[in-house]
C-alpha cells in the first residue's frame, strides 16, 4: 500500500497582508492624481517656483544692487523708475523685496528639515516602543510644548549679538518641534498594530527593520502635508520676531526686517509696510494651501467630511 503524505498535499498558509512596493508606488500615483485635479495645488505650486525662483536667482527678477541707496531719493512714492518706491536709505524698494526672499525662506526650510527629522525620531521611537519609552518622551514634549515659542525665541535671541540666519533657525527649531512630533507619533500607532507589522514580528524582524520598512513609509504622509504647512509658520514667524527686534540684524535682507524698518513711517509711507507684507502673506498662503493639498492627498482619511 501506497502511503502518501498528507503534508505534501497541503500549501502553506499564506503570509500576513502587507504594503507591496508595488501598492506604495500606487499610493503615491494616485496622490499625484489627486494634486492634479486640484486647482489650489495648481496654484500654489506655480506661486511657490515663483517665490522660490526668486529667492534663488534675484536677478532674473532685477539687475539694480540692493545696496545701492542714495540718502537723497529716501522715502520716494512708488514710480515707473522705483516700482515700489525706495526705503528710508533710498535704496530701491523693490529690488530690497525681491533679494528679501532668499533669508525668509531660507529660516523656512532649514527650521522646517530640522523639526521633521526631529520629529520623525522622537515620534517613531515612542509610536513603536511605547511603554516608559512613550511615557518619558510625551512628557519631555509636554514640557517643551508648554512654553510658547515665540516668547521662548524672543528671550533667547535677544540675548544673542550676532543673528542670522542660523542662529535665528536655531532657536526656532529647539522649541517649535513638539507639535509635529505629536502628530508623528500619533501616526505610528495607527499603524503600529497592522497586520503586516505583526508578520514582520513573527518572521523575526528586528525593530530598525520594521520601523524603517514598515512603519515609517505608512505613517509620513500627515506629517509631510504639515511639514510643509510648516514652512510657511516659519516664515511668518521669522517676520514678526525680526518686526519686535529680536530677528535677523542688518545687514541681512529680510521681508521682516523691512517691516521693523517701515514701522516708524506707516502712516506717512504705507508702501514701505504694504510691499513686503504682500510677499510675506502671498508665501504663507502658497505653502499652506500647497501643504493642505498634499495631506488631503496622501491621507484622503484626514479630509473632513
Amino acid at each position: 500500500m501506497c502511503i502518501r503524505d498528507s503534508s505534501a498535499g497541503e500549501q502553506a498558509e499564506p503570509a500576513a497582508p502587507g504594503p507591496t512596493k508595488d501598492a506604495e508606488a500606487s499610493l503615491w500615483v494616485d496622490a499625484w492624481r489627486a494634486l492634479r485635479r486640484n486647482p489650489w495645488f495648481v496654484f500654489s505650486a506655480v506661486l511657490l517656483v515663483i517665490l522660490l525662483t526668486m529667492a534663488f536667482f534675484p536677478q532674473l527678477f532685477t539687475n539694480t544692487d540692493p545696496r545701492e541707496c542714495l540718502l537723497s531719493r529716501s522715502r520716494q512714492s512708488p514710480s515707473a523708475e522705483h516700482w515700489f518706491g525706495t526705503d528710508v536709505q533710498g535704496c530701491d524698494y523693490y529690488t530690497r523685496v525681491i533679494h528679501g526672499a532668499r533669508n525668509s525662506i531660507a529660516i523656512g526650510f532649514l527650521v522646517s528639515a530640522g523639526v521633521l527629522v526631529i520629529a520623525i525620531v522622537l515620534g517613531l521611537v515612542a509610536g513603536y516602543f511605547r511603554s516608559w519609552v512613550d511615557a518619558l518622551i510625551s512628557r519631555f514634549t509636554d514640557m517643551v510644548f508648554a512654553i510658547p515659542y515665540i516668547l521662548a525665541a524672543l528671550v533667547f535671541l535677544n540675548v544673542i549679538e550676532n543673528r542670522g540666519v542660523r542662529e535665528v533657525s536655531a532657536v526656532l527649531i529647539v522649541f517649535t518641534w513638539p507639535t509635529m512630533a505629536r502628530l508623528m507619533r500619533g501616526s505610528v500607532l495607527s499603524v503600529v498594530n497592522s497586520e503586516y507589522v505583526m508578520a514582520a514580528r513573527a518572521l523575526g524582524a528586528g525593530h530598525v527593520t520594521i520601523m524603517r520598512r514598515h512603519i515609517l513609509p505608512n505613517s509620513l504622509g500627515p506629517v509631510i502635508g504639515y511639514a510643509t504647512v510648516f514652512v510657511g509658520i516659519i516664515i511668518g514667524a521669522e517676520a514678526t520676531l525680526t518686526f519686535l527686534g529680536v530677528g535677523l540684524q542688518l545687514p541681512a535682507i529680510s521681508w521682516g526686517l523691512q517691516l521693523q524698518q517701515a514701522q516708524p513711517y506707516l502712516q506717512q509711507f504705507p508702501h514701505l509696510i504694504v510691499f513686503p507684507l504682500i510677499f510675506v502673506g502671498l508665501t504663507v498662503f502658497a505653502f499652506m494651501t500647497l501643504g493642505d493639498a498634499i495631506r488631503d492627498a496622501i491621507d484622503p482619511k484626514s479630509k473632513k467630511k
